[in-house]
């Protein structure tokens, strides 16, 4: 009985295990570099909370907040609408549904470095592949990623493309699992399909939309591949996102303390940022 009493311990000790060398450490360890300045090679210098005064006053820094914000207005809306309208579409009878399910997630397992060269080259200015369609109907050219009023725009709509597939997934999963009788009791009733879709469809997927903002929001806020690639960050910083800028802090500066300081900031910024939506998802439906 006393060897038997030690097998569930013996069972959970590779989680318990990995969750503190690759969990608790990692932020316990984030946390207290925040009180320190370290490049790596100099030992750790505590500096107390001079990190936190340097955070509120680098306007990069919140220059690259806001681009992260005007990245996800875009982003999470079109993402929304574009995945629900798509799954609507699949959920009905469609002649190879199969097909375009496929389709439609193939973007999503493609190397994220992959699509966006792809797209750099299809949004490029002189030689881009949607410029010269403007060209051969005698539009002009526009600047896709050289404009800093629309590069992050632009990177918001590849975004889109590249994870509206798995999105897709998981709306027709959850529009699957709206029982059939409702539809059936409101056309006896004679209402229209925006009726249907709106006081049937939208609050039996409820669960489902909250799942689609949270992934969304956190994917949005962690941007950081294609203004990588595509622009740098420019033009003249408009496409640096936060996570980039918290990349270039701690793998170009080896500023490691401000780094940590930036990101633990962000990770709290983020789960307010899901807080705010849970509530107003909640309230809305």
């Amino acid at each position: 009985m006393r060897k038997d009493k030690w097998i569930p311990y013996g069972l959970v000790a590779p989680y318990i295990l990995h969750f503190a060398v690759f969990v608790a450490f990692p932020v316990v360890f984030s946390v207290v570099l925040t009180f320190h300045r370290w490049n790596i090679i100099s030992p750790m210098e505590f500096i107390g909370l001079d990190n936190y005064v340097r955070l509120f006053k680098d306007r990069l820094f919140w220059q690259a907040i806001y681009n992260t914000l005007r990245f996800l207005v875009v982003h999470i809306p079109l993402q929304i609408v574009v995945a629900l309208a798509l799954a609507e579409l699949l959920n009905r009878t469609v002649r190879g549904a199969s097909f375009f399910r496929a389709a439609f997630f193939l973007p999503v397992i493609v190397s994220g470095v992959v699509v966006t060269i792809l797209w750099q080259q299809l949004l490029g200015y002189n030689l881009g592949l949607l410029n010269r369609l403007l060209t051969a109907v005698s539009l002009p050219r526009v600047a896709w990623l050289d404009d800093p009023d629309i590069a992050m725009y632009s990177i918001a709509v590849m975004a889109t493309w590249k994870n509206v597939g798995l999105y897709v997934i998981l709306f027709l999963v959850g529009l699957q699992t709206v029982p059939a009788q409702y539809y059936e009791a409101a056309d006896l009733e004679g209402a229209t399909d925006w009726q249907k879709f709106r006081y049937i469809t939208l609050p039996m997927i409820n669960p489902t939309i909250f799942t689609v903002v949270v992934l969304s929001t956190i994917g949005g806020f962690s941007l950081f591949i294609e203004p990588y690639i595509m622009t740098e960050g420019g033009p003249l910083n408009s496409t640096l996102s936060a996570v980039m800028y918290i990349y270039q802090q701690a793998f170009q500066y080896y500023h490691m303390g401000y780094s940590a300081t930036l990101g633990f900031f962000f990770a709290l910024l983020i789960l307010g940022v899901v807080m705010l939506q849970r509530r107003y998802i909640e309230q809305e439906n």
